[in-house]
């Protein structure tokens, strides 16, 4: 169909799509699924088979009016059609002439557009110039075809459009990384000549964009070796940065550990010997085994805080409320840590003893530390010495076995970034020794003011000044510390708590957090101190508040479930009351698993108490002796070591040489045994 035909039509059945413009003389596939598109197939296919096809400026509008329509579409006829099971139609449709839209109209459910035909007039007066642009668009077009292999024309098939027009419009079908826009800007040109011009610029971005696709390959290919793909890659990315003008931003693995470097505030030392590894590295094949020991080796140095520190606060009063705040009693230990700060806040030197607290489990010692770093400005980190069996553990693998890595010492420090926090060792009563080396005796650089100045780590290999950093050490019983190791700790004393002061902590920390973390808050329950003291005394037997914080945590654990039955029967959680008493104590948690302040009515003959001390706490040692008819013989029974069995038969001794003054006869050990048994031990 001729233009003269199309200007006699007076509007079109309308389809939009998304992301395609058709151009005039090109055959292109489409399915058509929305119900206004198939309206509009369906109406063109009753009569002349003609459609105007325009792109949408939104993709996802699914009834996109005039405003969201870009103004300039496409008349196409309708070679073939074919209706699909679901609906849907496939069509062919070859286009015929650039349109511009002018209205939407709406007849018996089919959007029908009105339109001018767009023609590409000569400007007058350009015949010589329009004839050049048409050659360069040949011989352009022609190299675009020699460089694009996803287009396998020639010459010979731009040969058969004869008019200018019909060139551009077969030049731009084979264009198909142009954008929708692009092509807009295009046929909103006035005339033929400004279209040509739009679309040479077009054509030579495009000719240019492939031949500098090919450099980069081409260079890639001269660096690299067909067997390495992931070097391809690195070289591939590093010469479209060159092309693209270096961008800053975007560096090589190499580059990035120069600038590192550059930045990092290092030692002389450090410095010199990171950049003979970087030297090292740039000599290597990435894909080395040795390259990769190399770059983790370097990462290393630049991860560890040589010179990055916090500030410290100096405000030993503010201290002294954190630790008042944090913990109740402890009364020593809290005096002997304020010193320690006030002497270090005046000498700005910590080569004074390291601390050591000792004592029981569950009586604060990890937690006091954490509280001496907040108090302090330091960060704070814990390293756990219990199982550590491994020299290397400490002082690091040499770099020359496999997975190497620095010691705990070096990896604290770097999981804080500073080079002065409060370094906690963890029970360092439980380390122990085998054949992979002592880790105690490496402890001792370590803990020694005169000697971590210049700790040595095996990996790192490198003198690092650990002498601002705050060493705290804790342990459950002082006398399997290693004895040079106690040389050089300060020990202090954490004793455990008395009823009144375990009371106090209920009601101040344990209570009031458990509360909170069970979610009965709100609830109206009044706690009675004879209720807190008989959890205190008969379901608790410790030293610290470790399990008393869990028999809390067991009764908040059983009011909650009286909180929702309460809610279930339609009440609210801050209308639910309770009164915990002893009464409701013991129907919560149960019967008492232990005696307190339970006397024996009666004196009882072959019965003693005693008092026994362990690393876990005291406890109350009742031991039991019986005398039948035999011939001197001593049994001694119950889980006891030898200084107990030494003591036992020192009794006796005791007894035997004090006979008379008892009113015994002299020789009364020889015609009765003896058993002396300590059920509690």
């Amino acid at each position: 169909m001729n233009a003269d035909e199309l200007k006699m039509i007076e509007h079109l059945p309308l389809v939009a799509l998304r992301g395609r413009v058709l151009l005039p003389q090109a055959s292109e596939s489409l399915f058509i699924k929305r119900e206004r598109s198939v309206a509009s197939v369906q109406h063109a296919l009753k009569g002349d088979k003609l459609l105007i096809c325009v792109a949408q400026r939104d993709k996802d509008v699914s009834k996109p009016s005039v405003g969201e329509l870009y103004e300039l579409g496409t008349i196409v006829s309708i070679a073939n059609s074919s209706a699909l099971p679901d609906g849907s139609i496939r069509l062919l449709a070859v286009g015929q002439a650039i349109v511009k839209i002018n209205e939407l109209i709406e007849e018996d459910g089919v959007q029908l557009a009105r339109f001018d035909l767009v023609t590409f007039d000569v400007e007058k007066g350009s015949d010589d110039e329009l004839e050049r642009m048409v050659e360069r668009l040949r011989k352009q077009a022609v190299r675009y075809f020699k460089l694009d292999r996803k287009v396998a024309k020639s010459k010979g098939a731009l040969d058969r459009h004869k008019t200018p027009l019909a060139l551009a419009f077969a030049v731009l079908t084979h264009l198909r990384a142009l954008s929708v826009k692009t092509l807009q800007e295009i046929f909103s040109a006035t005339s033929l000549n400004k279209l040509l011009v739009r679309l040479l610029g077009c054509l030579e971005e495009e000719i240019e964009r492939l031949q500098t696709d090919q450099r980069i390959q081409s260079r890639v290919k001269r660096q690299m070796e067909s067997d390495q793909r992931e070097y391809y890659l690195n070289e591939q990315m590093k010469a479209i940065q060159r092309e693209m003008g270096g961008d800053e931003n975007a560096k090589s693995e190499m580059e990035e550990l120069e600038a590192k470097i550059q930045e990092k505030d290092l030692p002389p030392a450090a410095r010199e010997k990171v950049e003979k590894e970087l030297r090292k590295l740039k000599m290597m094949s990435p894909m080395g085994a040795e390259a990769t020991v190399v770059r983790n080796y370097i990462e290393w140095i630049l991860s560890i805080p040589w010179s990055e520190r916090s500030e410290e606060k100096k405000d030993i009063g503010a201290a002294e409320a954190i630790l008042n705040a944090d913990h109740y009693a402890l009364k020593k230990p809290k005096e002997r840590i304020l010193e320690h700060l006030a002497v270090h806040s005046l000498t700005r030197d910590l080569s004074g003893p390291i601390l050591c607290l000792v004592g029981p489990p569950g009586v604060g010692k990890t937690s006091l530390v954490r509280s001496i770093a907040r108090s302090t400005g330091r960060e704070f980190v814990r390293m756990s010495l219990g199982g550590v069996r491994d020299e290397a553990e400490i002082r690091g693998h040499r770099r020359t076995y496999i997975g190497a890595m620095p010691g705990k010492i070096v990896q604290s420090l770097k999981k804080v970034g500073t080079n002065n926090p409060v370094l906690l060792l963890d029970e360092i009563d439980k380390m122990s020794t085998d054949f992979r080396g002592d880790p105690s005796s490496a402890l001792l650089e370590v803990l020694d003011p005169e000697q971590n100045g210049t700790f040595n780590d095996h990996y790192v290999d490198l003198d690092y000044d650990l002498s601002q950093v705050m060493f705290i050490t804790t342990a459950n019983n002082r006398h399997q510390i290693p004895l040079p190791l106690q040389d050089r700790l300060e020990m202090i004393e954490v004793s455990g708590y008395t009823e009144v002061e375990k009371l106090n902590i209920i009601k101040r920390h344990l209570l009031p957090k458990q509360i909170e973390r069970h979610g009965i808050e709100e609830a109206q329950i009044k706690w009675l101190d004879s209720a807190l003291k008989l959890v205190v005394n008969r379901y608790t037997r410790e030293s610290g508040v470790r399990n008393l914080e869990r028999q809390v945590a067991a009764l908040c654990r059983k009011i909650a479930r009286e909180v929702i039955s309460h809610q279930a029967e339609g009440g609210e959680i801050n209308t639910f009351k309770m009164r915990i008493d002893a009464r409701q104590v013991q129907r919560l948690l149960g019967a008492p698993p232990y005696k307190f302040g339970i006397s024996d009515a009666h004196d009882e003959i072959g019965l003693v108490n005693g008092l026994a001390y362990t690393s876990w706490g005291g406890n109350l040692l009742q031991a039991e002796v019986t005398m039948m008819e035999g011939a001197g013989k001593l049994t001694i029974t119950g889980q006891l070591g030898e200084v107990m069995q030494e003591s036992a038969r020192a009794a006796m001794s005791y007894v035997r040489s004090r006979s008379a003054d008892l009113g015994l006869e002299p020789k009364f050990h020889q015609d009765c045994d003896f058993h002396l048994h300590f059920p509690e031990g």
